[in-house]
């Protein structure tokens, strides 16, 4: 009986972390993307991701800790070498240094970036200028900018 009881809340639990069975671009496994905005000082880009969770997997963090929803969204942001600094429920925080080019005398090149799914509303600001996206997978074109306090 015990092993029946624990078969069936096994099977409720894994149902309730199943990925939605809709197709949903700015959704990946049980994440779904609300907004990023990417915050360019000198060669490093600080980024701060809000989403939702479903509703299902939210024991599953406290009962197992963080790891595979950092690893979710390190694949959503598709940045190499980016470092979590802060995470939470709905939102987090990645440093992605050398994430410009540096021309020198404070002279830096962000280039076009792709993620892995569509992000409803990205923001990308630099010292001089802030562009905003709807609806895209990549920031393109790239964005020039220059380091004020040199």
């Amino acid at each position: 009986m015990r092993a029946l009881a624990i078969a069936v809340f096994i099977i409720i639990l894994l149902g309730s972390v199943t990925p939605a069975v809709a197709a949903d671009d700015e959704r990946y496994g049980y994440i779904k993307v609300q907004d990023v905005t990417v915050n360019l000082k000198n060669d490093t880009a600080v980024i701060h991701v809000h989403y939702t969770v479903d509703e299902g997997t939210r024991i599953i963090f406290f009962l197992l800790g963080k790891q595979d929803l950092k690893n979710k969204l390190n694949h959503i942001l598709n940045y190499e070498g980016a470092q979590m600094r802060r995470i939470d429920l709905s939102s987090a925080e990645f440093i992605v240094d050398d994430a410009s080019y540096s021309y020198g005398k404070g002279i830096y090149w962000y280039p076009t970036h792709s993620f892995n799914v569509v992000i409803p509303s990205l923001t990308i600001n630099s010292p001089q200028v802030t562009r905003t996206f709807t609806l895209t997978d990549v920031f393109p074109d790239g964005i020039g900018y220059f380091d004020t306090e040199k």
